[in-house]
């Protein structure tokens, strides 16, 4: 994707370069291709920039994030995480997010952490409820003897 990409403002460029930092664990490297338009060129760095150094990035225009992927992008991205799995399980997560504008993709993800935690609370109910009728199960002697320390 080039700089001079009618469809694509500058920041989001730097929304771009934030999603790969967190994909990658912050370990991104950028490389200048150079172009025409050098005003677009500046204005993306810029944002590319700010994104590495954590900097706040403009919000990105609810038309953008509701905007579906071009389909040839999307069966780009599908041969390139089957490649790239191979070698970073990391990259298959985010199958089920292609074809889908940023928002919807958003929204999956969210459902899925509320998915995970309801099924994380479940587990501990499910484990706490065992451990009790395990102690109810086993009396406990009506004295317990308690150590005695040896005297100094």
């Amino acid at each position: 994707m080039s700089a001079n990409c009618p469809s694509m403002q500058s920041t989001g460029f730097g929304h771009l370069t934030r999603q790969l930092m967190t994909l990658a664990g912050g370990r991104v490297v950028l490389a200048l291709e150079g172009g025409h338009d050098l005003t677009a060129i500046c204005d993306a760095s810029e944002a590319c920039v700010s994104a590495l150094l954590s900097v706040e990035l403009q919000p990105l225009d609810e038309t953008v994030l509701q905007q579906k992927p071009n389909i040839n992008a999307v069966a780009t991205l599908e041969k390139v995480i089957e490649i790239q799995s191979k070698h970073w399980s990391c990259v298959q997560r985010f199958a089920s997010g292609l074809g889908r504008s940023l928002r919807e993709a958003q929204a999956g993800e969210t459902e899925e952490a509320e998915t995970v935690s309801a099924m994380a609370l479940l587990s501990v109910g499910a484990e706490q409820a065992q451990a009790a009728a395990a102690r109810e199960q086993s009396p406990r002697p009506a004295e317990e003897p308690m150590e005695q320390e040896p005297a100094l």
